[in-house]
């Protein structure tokens, strides 16, 4: 389904009344669930290294954190579960063409993340409860599953998605899906690199986000080991991360020109088919030229298909009717690119000066860099997606069903987008409001938080914003 919320494409077939609205409603949807499924993907992982840090080094510091931490999550993972349960209505109700048609092929990884999700909620659960009613070891065993669980339960989506750009599974013999084999489809040729470079986004956005929070804190003055060490473990995670992801995105895109070549040329905005291909930096497709980039000879080639002569295809070489919308895709592209390059700079500097000696959590410009990291992240996160959907327009099942032929055909769509609106912007309200409840009680010293609502709660969140204002 297309990230693209404002652009309708041309089109062998009419487009129906419902093609502008259906993706409309699923950018808003996946764009909103995504960042949701990176915390399901990396913060288990986070939680376990902390707790298994204060059990073996019995530090107090680490399993508060550890403890607070999974709190955290579960409220993350309670609103997730509403967005996710909208998604899977969705599919069916925006796509009845993909879904009607192809079903049977796509069911397995469904089915397998409706499980994931219930493992997941069960440990979750178990973990929220076991402190201090169990031993410590067993303890932090019962969130192992639950990072799985989470880790599982991505790839069966992203299988989809990877499916939907590589689709292989059936045949199609007079018009009918034929020889279905959902085993095949689940694990198609491109899932597992498509898998792995969402999975380091995932620590990506969660490591720079979760550091960011206590970089926050750092410039407010709160310099104590709670908050050095906040910062630290989930920094580390996005350093490995921000450092690993630019070689798997380029493993990614290595065969690109062969599997999606409209794809590439709009990443690259290749208007025409050059040898070598240069690096178009920033620039616009206007009336079927390229305007305003900055060309880097030869990178183009190099970085596309590893040779220094190997061209990049151009859009002249593919059907108009087969373009994406070329400067969503090529922007999109770069503004992920840019940032993880930026971000991978920022991690080699922080350790670098560590090594050296330098403690860069003492600069008040690198705590502010870090702040903003996470917010970028996402950024970069959400352009990603942008940059894979967008480019693979017009089609919904890459060179077998447009997008057209899979949305529905009728009206009234666009109240189902509005409502959505509202519930969202509810759903991200209410999450601000019971975190910053949650935060305010830490600090006025609470440990036990049953509920983020209640008298007691209400009354401490009143004591905290009263020290605040002092």
């Amino acid at each position: 389904m297309a990230l693209s919320v404002v652009v309708q494409l041309s089109s062998l077939v009419a487009e129906p009344d419902g093609l502008l609205p259906a993706r409309q409603q699923m950018a808003l949807s996946l764009g909103w669930h995504i960042v949701l499924a990176c915390l399901g993907v990396a913060f288990p992982a986070m939680i376990i290294v902390m707790h298994l840090r204060g059990i073996l080094r019995e530090d107090p510091v680490a399993l508060g954190l550890a403890q607070r931490w999974a709190k955290v999550s579960a409220v993350l993972f309670a609103i997730g579960a509403v967005s996710g349960t909208v998604l899977s209505f969705e599919m069916g109700l925006l796509w009845p063409g993909l879904m009607g048609r192809f079903g049977d092929v796509l069911g397995l990884p469904f089915a397998f993340e409706g499980l994931s999700f219930f493992v997941e909620a069960i440990f979750l659960g178990i973990y929220l409860y076991g402190w201090g009613r169990m031993p410590p070891k067993r303890h932090v065993l019962m969130a192992v599953p639950m990072a799985f669980a989470g880790i599982v339960g991505t790839f069966c989506v992203i299988s989809v998605n990877a499916w939907m750009n590589a689709p292989t599974g059936f045949r199609i013999v007079d018009g009918q899906v034929v020889d279905v084999d959902p085993w095949r489809a689940m694990f198609n040729d491109l899932v597992l690199p498509q898998f792995a470079h969402m999975w380091i986004a995932a620590y990506m956005v969660v490591g720079f986000a979760v550091s960011g929070v206590y970089a926050v804190g750092m410039l407010r003055g709160r310099r104590d080991a709670h908050h050095r060490l906040g910062f630290t473990v989930p920094f580390a995670f996005a350093t490995v991360a921000a450092l690993v992801q630019p070689f798997v995105g380029h493993l990614l895109g290595e065969d690109l020109a062969d599997r999606q070549p409209a794809k590439l040329a709009a990443f690259e905005l290749a208007g025409t088919t050059e040898s070598p291909s240069p690096l178009r930096i920033g620039g616009f497709w206007v009336d079927g030229e390229v305007r305003g980039a900055i060309d880097i000879p030869y990178l183009g080639s190099l970085i596309a298909r590893g040779s220094l002569t190997e061209p990049v295809p151009g859009l002249d070489t593919i059907p108009a009717q087969n373009h994406p919308p070329v400067n969503i895709t090529h922007w999109a592209f770069q503004t992920m690119v840019g940032i993880g390059l930026l971000l991978m700079l920022a991690v080699v500097v922080f350790w670098v000066g560590r090594w050296r000696g330098r403690d860069l959590l003492e600069h008040v410009w690198f705590l502010r860099f870090c702040a903003a990291a996470g917010p970028l992240a996402v950024v970069a996160l959400e352009a990603g997606w942008v940059a894979t959907e967008v480019g693979r327009q017009p089609w919904i099942v890459y060179d077998v069903m447009r997008t057209a032929e899979a949305a529905a055909d009728r009206g009234g769509l666009w109240w189902l987008l509005g409502t959505s609106l509202v519930v969202y912007a509810g759903m991200t309200i209410g999450a601000v409001v019971v975190l910053r409840s949650m935060t305010r009680r830490w600090r006025a010293g609470e440990v036990d938080l049953p509920s983020p609502y209640g008298p007691q709660a209400r009354l401490a969140d009143r004591g905290a914003g009263k020290e605040e204002q002092r």
